[in-house]
């Protein structure tokens, strides 16, 4: 067994991720904004962006905020990817 088999979050976050994991789906959720069409998305994760840059509140804390709208937004965009990175998340660091 590997270390990653090992982690338990309701003992350590030592091994597991979060900060990273957490950066790489924010980063797919802006690459998606900036190239997709709905404006409703686009309007609600703007709003929610500018208060997490006015509140500084880092990735990790926007995406367990925001998990089930996320949930609906890769869903919506078949991003089957995300949506396994998303289920880590919640489950190893949220």
């Amino acid at each position: 067994m590997g270390q990653a088999d090992n982690t338990d979050r309701y003992v350590s976050f030592c091994g597991i991720e979060c900060d990273r994991w957490a950066d790489e789906l924010h980063k797919k959720l802006q690459t998606i904004l900036n190239c997709d069409g709905n404006e409703q998305w686009q309007r609600y994760f703007s709003m929610k962006l500018e208060e997490q840059t006015r509140m500084k509140h880092d990735n990790l804390f926007f995406i367990g905020a925001q998990m089930n709208n996320l949930y609906s937004f890769f869903e919506e965009h078949d991003d089957p990817q995300a949506l396994q990175l998303l289920w880590k998340l919640e489950q190893e660091c949220c």
